[in-house]
């Protein structure tokens, strides 16, 4: 089945922590000609807080309920423009039925051994910091979130694969190129 149209509508990326997300958007954004929002920072920036502190003082649920707030207001915005997604987002609430709506969404997928070697420091990321086994709990995440990744329009892998690369294999997927 083709893909939606992009024309006027954003491109979101969506995927587990570490498969390129942020990295890829802002290449996709700059070939786009289109402005790249990254969601996870625009929830630091309203909450004047690092996701870790946002994770201290609320706990995961104050940080999925402010992140839902700011995937409501990106996905009633619409507009030409390429958002990373954190790699929850899709799987709470009715956030991933507002991204399928709004625009056209790219999956990012990687493994478990490629998103730790991405990560590098596991204590620095909140779903991650207490597990005794990272690895473990990567793959037990990719596990649970792997039916709500699967509804992207479309996925690319990104093991091994250059950030360049995997524009170039969206762009292609897009039929843009």
């Amino acid at each position: 089945m083709p893909l939606p149209s992009i024309e006027g509508r954003p491109v979101f990326l969506i995927g587990f922590m570490g498969t390129g997300k942020s990295t890829v958007g802002r290449l996709l954004a700059a070939r786009l000609a289109r402005p790249f929002v990254d969601l996870d920072e625009q929830v630091e920036s309203e909450a004047n807080a690092s996701i870790p502190e946002i994770f201290a003082a609320e706990g995961e649920a104050g940080f999925r309920r402010r992140e839902a707030e700011v995937v409501r207001r990106v996905t009633g915005e619409g507009g030409a423009q390429v958002i990373a997604v954190g790699g929850g987002a899709p799987c709470h609430g009715d956030s991933l039925e507002r991204l399928l709506a709004a625009g056209v969404v790219v999956g990012l997928d990687a493994s478990a051994t490629e998103i730790l070697t991405r990560v590098g420091d596991a204590s620095s990321r909140p779903l991650l910091a207490a597990a005794a086994d990272p690895r473990a709990e990567v793959s037990r995440l990719l596990g649970v979130r792997a039916a709500f990744y699967a509804r992207a329009h479309t996925t690319v892998h990104t093991d091994g694969v250059a950030p360049s690369a995997v524009v170039a294999r969206i762009l292609e997927e897009l039929g843009t190129c």
